[in-house]
């Protein structure tokens, strides 16, 4: 189908009023998160300077607030827009010339299709690396620090290898009453490696110092003692730690490798990076739910202009994202799949938008 004139107008006045609402709801959260944060920038004991506060802090923040609130400039602005040309009597206009009520919403369909891609793009390859110097720039602004040690650590290394460290610290890469565990295909143990310290050296490469290898053949053990001895092991000192926020440091890419390799080491601490992937599928289709209710709730012409309708599409859009926030929440405690607590307020949204859909068609 071929965009005509009609399809264009609408197309620039729907971009003109979403980059808009960005450009004014930015600067507002800007100016607040300022107004918050200006004690912790001032104060000597951070050190932070002016060019960390805009490039690393700012320049990050942008596109995250963006992202984050996504669907409520996409509701604004076709509340915004559409009121407009309903109060114009444009699109009375529109329908008398024979254009049906769901061919005016092809243009509105681009849109958020285009919406829905940047979305996308932005939270899944965008946003992720730049995350990393927001992230760390707050780390700046408060005392508690991410840790640095980590205790009873247990991993799958190999299919059949265990790795077992009491305590590990992450600045000098060194652990203390390590253990390594090997089973056969029958789960049965057939050799144990424990050290006294490991250390991690380089490219996969541990250093066992103090060590006991035992093996074990039915009722027959042999064991070796030694002072030192080197291993090669597929995990890095990194791998052992996971902290807030971290899924949002990551691409889709690395998330889901990240995903799939602590599952297979039996890891369980993977459920915040599964609903941050799977947040970010289910995101964008907001556009199009939201971009439906909004055309449908303001494409007729009510007393007192548009007042009421941006009202309820503020409304709408504050509970779509806190309900979108309070369905993680349900993952998180074990509820409900991911999976499925992502997409559980664009289902509910689904069928608010087909019906106030199927209401504005008559």
């Amino acid at each position: 189908m071929l965009l005509k004139k009609l399809d264009w107008y609408i197309i620039k006045k729907f971009l003109g009023a979403y980059f808009l609402s960005i450009a004014l709801i930015i600067s507002i959260a800007i100016v607040f998160d300022i107004s918050e944060k200006l004690d912790d920038f001032m104060d000597p004991r951070f050190g932070v300077t002016l060019h960390e506060i805009v490039f690393d802090y700012y320049m990050n923040f942008v596109p995250y607030f963006i992202n984050l609130i996504a669907p409520l400039f996409t509701f604004i602005s076709v509340i915004l827009f559409t009121s407009k040309l309903a109060d114009n009597t444009e699109i009375i206009a529109i329908l008398a010339s024979g254009i049906s009520y769901r061919r005016m919403m092809v243009p509105y369909m681009v849109v958020a299709a285009l919406i829905a891609l940047m979305t996308f793009v932005l939270g899944s390859y965008v946003i992720p690396p730049s995350n990393t110097q927001r992230i760390e720039f707050t780390q700046k602004l408060t005392t508690r620090k991410r840790a640095t040690d980590v205790s009873n650590l247990q991993m799958k290394v190999e299919p059949n290898v265990v790795l077992t460290i009491k305590t590990f610290n992450k600045i000098s890469k060194a652990g203390f009453n390590a253990s390594l565990d090997k089973f056969d295909d029958k789960n049965n143990l057939v050799a144990r490696m424990t050290a006294n310290t490991i250390t991690y050296d380089t490219l996969h490469k541990w250093h066992m110092h103090g060590y006991v290898i035992r093996t074990f053949d039915g009722l027959y053990e042999k064991m070796t003692r030694g002072t030192d001895i080197d291993t090669v092991l597929n995990v890095e000192p990194d791998e052992f730690f996971i902290y807030a926020g971290m899924e949002e440091q990551m691409t889709n890419k690395q998330l889901t490798h990240f995903i799939e390799r602590q599952k297979s080491r039996g890891m369980g601490e993977v459920k915040a990076f599964e609903i941050e992937y799977a947040k970010r599928i289910a995101a964008p289709f907001a556009s199009f739910i939201l971009t439906i209710i909004g055309v449908s709730l303001s494409s007729r012409k009510v007393r007192g202009g548009m007042g009421a309708n941006l009202g309820i599409g503020l409304a709408l859009s504050f509970l779509y994202i806190m309900f979108f926030t309070l369905s993680s929440s349900f993952a998180v405690s074990g509820a409900v799949p991911p999976l499925l607590a992502a997409w559980i307020p664009n289902i509910v949204y689904f069928f608010i938008a087909a019906y106030v859909y199927s209401k504005a068609q008559k």
